[in-house]
């Protein structure tokens, strides 16, 4: 029973390392995902959202407007600030949830949290270990071109406004390198999850 916390920026192939893990067996929780859930409608989270933002933050069918807050936010650092004051908390609850409930029922070898903000957040401290997905520079800005229909200048101000990739190293336990062909990804993923179950059933025993 291993709780991994899964980080990388952006275009370095976390996701589809998570849908590897989630393939091999792992319970994958997407924190993107959770993100969503916790400001649905009907919940305290949206509330507060609609408190401090208004009622114009919302789609015709009430639920939240993400492209719209996230213009609002995107050069406005208080806003930001405050709406990171709403859903962090919420997240961390809703992850706290799952990792009791993984403890009591550990259905799975490993959960795996993916999460792109776990050392900007503090998430690594709920974790056991910290694995991150790296890519090198000129890969990292040809694959969020191709994903987004972006340009490489816009790519480079999402990347400026990221901690960068070197300063999370030092939080890693282990590093699986996504600048190669997917084959050579896979190798790294199967190994990691080989050595980690061996650990943990070790340490089990």
């Amino acid at each position: 029973m291993l709780i991994v916390g899964l980080t990388g920026n952006i275009g370095s192939g976390k996701s589809s390392v998570a849908r590897l893990l989630k393939e091999m067996g792992a319970r994958v929780i997407d924190t993107d995902q959770v993100a969503r859930e916790v400001v649905a409608p009907g919940t305290p989270g949206l509330q507060q959202i609609i408190d401090h933002f208004g009622t114009g933050v919302l789609n015709a069918d009430g639920a939240l407007d993400r492209p719209k807050m996230a213009q609002i936010v995107f050069n406005d650092t208080n806003a930001l600030k405050r709406l990171n004051s709403i859903v962090h908390p919420a997240i961390r609850a809703q992850l706290l949830k799952a990792i009791a409930d993984y403890r009591d029922n550990p259905d799975a070898p490993l959960m795996v949290i993916e999460a792109p903000l776990l050392i900007e957040t503090q998430l690594f401290k709920l974790v056991d270990q910290v694995w991150m997905v790296t890519v090198d520079a000129k890969t990292q800005i040809q694959r969020v071109i191709k994903r987004d229909a972006v340009t490489a200048e816009q790519v480079s101000s999402r990347l400026a406004a990221q901690m960068p990739q070197e300063d999370k190293l030092p939080y890693a336990q282990r590093v699986i390198d996504n600048s190669g062909t997917p084959e050579a990804t896979l190798q790294q993923v199967r190994q990691i999850w080989s050595d980690a179950i061996d650990r943990s059933q070790a340490q089990a025993e």
